[in-house]
C-alpha cells in the first residue's frame, strides 16, 4: 500500500482567475479560468516556472486536492525540494477542464483555442506575477500529449515532460470507432449522444469513452467522427485527425525543447507502441530525449512524476 503524506504545505498556495478571448468556444464554456499557483518554502529570486497539463476528465488545480494514500502535487514539490532532489520552482496548475470532459490543450473553433493560450495568456499572466526564469510542461495521457505538441510547435518552452502522452492514433483512436458508433447509434448520432449525456444523471463507462472520442472530434475536426454508419474512413477527415498525431507531427516539428518521454509497458490505451515508433524515430532523426518504458499501465503513475519534475527545473534553469 503506497504511504499517505500526512505533511502540510508550508510554502505559498495562491488561487487567482484571469479572463482570455482566446477560449472563446461553441460549448459555452467559460473564458475565465482558475490558476492555483504553488512555491515551496524558503524561496528566493527567479524561479523556474512548471505548468501541469490535466489528463481527461482532470483539471490542474485537481491535482492540489487531498487523496488517500498518496500526496498532492504540492507536497510532492516540498518534499522533492526538502529532499534536495529538486531545486524549488513555481507550479502552475490551471483549470483547463471542458464540456466534453477534457482537453488536447490545442487551437479549437468547437473547444477554444486552448494552444494559444497557454503559449500566449497564461505565460505572460504568470510572468506578470512572478519572478520567472523559464517555462515548462509536464502531463500525463491527455496533458502529456499537450506537453509534446506544444513543445513540437511553440518555440517559447524550455523543456516538456510527456508522461503517457497520446501517440500512435490507429492503434488509440481508430481502434475505437465502432464501439462509439454503437454507442452513440441509439441517440441519432453525435449531438443527440451529447444532449443525452448533459441530461443523464450519471456516466456509464461505454459513454465516457464514447465522449473521449468526440472530444477528440472536436480537437481535430469538425466534431464529427472520420468514419460513416458503417465504420468506413472517411480518408480525407481521418486525415485530418493523423495531422495531430505525435508520430506525423515529429517529421515537420524536430526542434524540440530538452523532452522526457514515458510510458508503462502494458497501457491499456496502446500508448506504448504509439510512444515506442515515437522515441524510434526520434533516434533515427537524431532528436536528444530521455525515453524510459516502465513496468505499469495507463492508471496509478504519479509518481513518475518524482523523476520528470526534478529533471524540468534543472533543464529549466539551465536553459540559454
Amino acid at each position: 500500500m503506497p504511504e499517505h503524506s500526512f505533511e502540510p504545505i508550508r510554502g505559498i498556495l495562491e488561487r487567482f482567475c484571469f479572463t482570455s478571448d482566446k477560449l472563446e468556444n461553441q460549448l459555452g464554456d467559460p473564458i475565465e479560468r482558475e490558476i492555483v499557483v504553488h512555491i515551496p518554502p524558503n524561496s528566493g529570486g527567479s524561479l523556474p516556472c512548471i505548468i501541469y497539463l490535466a489528463p481527461f476528465t482532470g483539471t490542474g488545480f485537481a491535482r492540489a486536492n487531498w487523496r488517500a494514500f498518496s500526496e498532492t502535487l504540492p507536497q510532492r514539490h516540498e518534499r522533492l525540494v526538502r529532499e534536495g532532489k529538486m531545486k524549488p520552482s513555481i507550479l502552475v496548475m490551471p483549470d483547463t477542464f471542458t464540456s466534453l470532459g477534457g482537453n488536447q490543450f490545442v487551437n479549437s473553433e468547437i473547444i477554444g483555442n486552448w494552444g494559444s493560450w497557454l503559449n500566449q495568456d497564461l505565460r505572460n499572466e504568470i510572468s506578470s506575477r512572478y519572478d520567472v526564469s523559464g517555462f515548462g510542461l509536464v502531463g500525463k495521457s491527455s496533458g502529456g500529449y499537450g506537453a509534446l505538441v506544444r513543445g513540437m510547435k511553440d518555440d517559447c518552452w524550455d523543456a516538456i515532460a510527456c508522461h503517457s502522452g497520446d501517440c500512435g492514433f490507429e492503434l488509440l483512436f481508430g481502434i475505437e470507432m465502432a464501439s462509439t458508433l454503437t454507442q452513440i447509434g441509439p441517440h441519432g448520432g453525435e449531438e443527440g449522444f451529447l444532449k443525452h449525456i448533459k441530461e443523464s444523471p450519471s456516466m456509464s463507462s461505454d459513454d465516457f469513452h464514447a465522449l473521449m472520442i468526440l472530444a477528440m472530434a472536436a480537437s481535430y475536426s469538425d466534431g464529427s467522427l472520420p468514419v460513416d454508419k458503417n465504420c468506413k474512413f472517411d480518408d480525407e477527415k481521418w486525415a485530418q485527425w493523423l495531422e495531430w498525431d505525435p508520430l506525423r507531427m515529429i517529421e515537420v516539428h524536430q526542434n524540440l525543447p530538452p523532452c522526457f518521454i514515458d510510458v508503462g509497458d502494458k497501457d491499456q490505451y496502446n500508448i506504448q507502441y504509439g510512444l515506442r515508433q515515437l522515441h524510434t524515430r526520434m533516434v533515427e532523426l537524431g532528436i536528444d530525449h530521455e525515453w524510459e518504458e516502465f513496468p505499469g499501465t495507463h492508471s496509478g503513475i504519479d509518481h513518475r512524476l518524482d523523476l520528470s519534475l526534478p529533471w524540468l527545473a534543472s533543464k529549466i534553469e539551465s536553459a540559454p
